[in-house]
C-alpha cells in the first residue's frame, strides 16, 4: 500500500491541500478568487488547473474532501458546491475514487474534538511540527491524517521540508 498517494481537500474560495502517502506530504493553499476582469465561473477553471497540475506532479490515487453540511452564507454554499461539482467531475473522468468526509469527523480524529476551533486546528498541526498558513491548510492535513488512518496507513511521522504551493 506504499504506493498510494492521497489529495485532501478543504474546498472553498481559499482552498487548502494536502497531498502524499504516509511518509511524505505536501500542503498548501490554492486562492481560487476571480479577478477583477474574470468572470463568475474562473474561479472553477482555476480549481481544475491546480487539480491537474497536482495530479501531474504527484499523481495521487485517492480525494477526499472535507464534506461542508452547513454554509455561514448562500455564496459561500454555491462556491462550495460548484468546487464540489468540480471535484467529482473531475475525479470520474481520472477513475479516481474519492469521499466527502464530514467536518466533525475530521475535527475529532485529528485533535479528539469534533467540535474544534480554527485555532485548535492550527495548534494541533503546529503541535505535529507542520506549519499551515491558515485554516484552510490545517483542515487539509487534518484530513490526511484522519484519510491514512481510515486507509489503514501511518500518518507522516514528520511534516515533508516547508515546500508549500500557494497561489
Amino acid at each position: 500500500m506504499s504506493s498510494v498517494k492521497l489529495m485532501n481537500l478543504d474546498l472553498g474560495t481559499k482552498t487548502g491541500f494536502a497531498v502524499g502517502g504516509a511518509n511524505h506530504m505536501v500542503s498548501g493553499t490554492w486562492n481560487l478568487k476571480p479577478g477583477r476582469f474574470d468572470g463568475g465561473g474562473m474561479r472553477f477553471v482555476k480549481f481544475r488547473q491546480r487539480l491537474d497540475e497536482v495530479y501531474a506532479a504527484y499523481g495521487f490515487t485517492h480525494v477526499f474532501f472535507e464534506e461542508v453540511r452547513r454554509h455561514a452564507g448562500t455564496d459561500a454554499a454555491h462556491v462550495y458546491g460548484g468546487l464540489m461539482a468540480t471535484l467529482t467531475a473531475w475525479c470520474e473522468e481520472k477513475k479516481l475514487p474519492y469521499q466527502g468526509v464530514p467536518v466533525g469527523t475530521i475535527k475529532k480524529g485529528f485533535t479528539g474534538n469534533g467540535n474544534a476551533s480554527k485555532d485548535l486546528m492550527i495548534a494541533e498541526c503546529v503541535r505535529r511540527g507542520f506549519q499551515p498558513a491558515d485554516d484552510n491548510e490545517a483542515d487539509a492535513i487534518g484530513l490526511h491524517d484522519w484519510a491514512l488512518k481510515e486507509m489503514g496507513l501511518a500518518p507522516p511521522k514528520e511534516p515533508a521540508s516547508a515546500v508549500k504551493a500557494a497561489a
